[in-house]
């Protein structure tokens, strides 16, 4: 990008943008995701999530030797494809911030998105009530159906932020030994599946995002949304209710 995402962002939308708030730091310090207000127009605010991947002589391990720091910008693509292709399939039943602008370089990453606060979802949970995990379920419920039987590219081929084969370190430690002893077998159920859609991929409470009654509730954060190819004889199945 040759100018600087503020600026990108003020041509984008068409009026003067002013910052509001950092909402959070990403991986690594890869960069931020923040609140701009603007000036004029419909909307009173924007959600900002930009990336600056550090030089390769900055990184403690250098990028062709990293895996999460290759896995991470994979997810920044994907993220970008998600928002760019597939976000706006997304109806009532499972609400996402629409995108409104998507830039990206070999090193940046820019996504201009809805801002849910103002769009009616302005609480985050520590933990739920009943009531309010069955909202969250019904939106995965939505989401799954949606995109039941759906081929597209530019996804994870085999995802999600958890998933066996990416987690040998965890599993090694895991005090549960049943669970332990058990998880290659759940793990080729799971493969085998013949129920094939989209799955959000790290569909922890962090990420959705509720309405100040708790009734409803909205997701975020899409840089591990997966798909399985149904051709394949091994099926990979729909992982987000048993993260």
């Amino acid at each position: 990008m040759n100018e600087n995402f503020q600026e990108i962002t003020r041509k984008a939308v068409g009026t003067d943008i002013f910052k509001i708030e950092d909402i959070q730091t990403l991986w690594s310090g890869y960069g931020k995701i923040m609140r701009y207000g603007l000036k004029e127009g419909k909307r009173n605010s924007v959600v900002i999530k930009y990336v600056k991947l550090p030089d390769q002589g900055m990184h403690p391990r250098g990028w062709n030797t990293d895996l999460s720091h290759q896995r991470k910008i994979r997810s920044y693509q994907v993220e970008t494809t998600w928002y760019r292709d597939w976000a706006k399939l997304c109806d009532d039943g499972c609400p996402v911030p629409q995108s409104l602008l998507l830039e990206s370089s070999q090193d940046e990453f820019l996504m201009v998105l809805e801002d849910l606060d103002a769009s009616g979802f302005p609480a985050r949970k520590d933990s739920v009530t009943m009531i309010e995990m069955q909202v969250c379920l019904k939106w995965l419920a939505n989401f799954h159906s949606i995109f039941m039987g759906r081929e597209p590219a530019g996804l994870w081929p085999m995802g999600t932020y958890w998933h066996l084969d990416t987690r040998p370190d965890e599993l090694e430690v895991l005090e549960d030994l049943d669970l332990k002893q058990a998880s290659t077998l759940i793990d080729q159920k799971l493969r085998a599946s013949p129920y094939q859609t989209f799955v959000h991929g790290d569909a922890k409470l962090a990420n959705f995002c509720f309405s100040s009654d708790g009734q409803e509730v909205a997701a975020v954060d899409f840089q591990y949304v997966w798909w399985s190819e149904i051709k394949k004889k091994r099926r990979r199945p729909n992982k987000d209710l048993l993260q």
